[in-house]
């Protein structure tokens, strides 16, 4: 058997110089903030995926939503199929640049209460997505084997 251990990572790489480039995941699938929650439900479940970034017309990411949040508006009394992913965006439009610092990000989240942070270009597209799993293992070094 072979024990993993993580070890801090140098000082040049801790949280308050490490950006989101370093550290986020790829962005994953994208879609239009006109995208019914059915609709957005099949796309989730043919990519695999728990989450989608959501996008404006322009392209610009005007938030994300996840399977759980999903199926909770497809499960409520007052859903019909007319219900569009910007209808349910609320506080999720929250979103930030590739060179905030993960001690920026971190702080963002606990704040806002997001579980994920969407990163975006000057214009406002998508680049990839922190989750707190990266947030960790930016804390952490890569694992060594004992």
């Amino acid at each position: 058997m072979t024990i993993l251990q993580t070890q801090p990572r140098p000082a040049d790489t801790d949280p308050v110089h490490t950006t989101m480039t370093e550290v986020m995941d790829p962005a994953g699938p994208q879609v239009c903030d006109d995208m019914s929650v059915e609709v957005a439900l099949a796309v989730m479940a043919a990519a695999r995926t728990a989450r989608l970034v959501v996008c404006d017309q322009d392209g610009q990411c005007t938030g994300l939503v996840t399977r759980t949040e999903l199926a909770a508006v497809r499960d409520s009394s007052g859903y019909t199929d007319r219900v569009r992913l910007r209808d349910i965006l609320g506080d999720h439009g929250s979103s930030t640049s590739p060179v905030t610092t993960i001690a920026e990000a971190e702080h963002a989240m606990r704040a806002r209460r997001l579980g994920v942070l969407p990163v975006v270009d000057e214009q406002g597209s998508a680049l990839g997505i922190l989750s707190p799993m990266q947030h960790a293992s930016a804390m952490l070094g890569p694992p060594v084997s004992v």
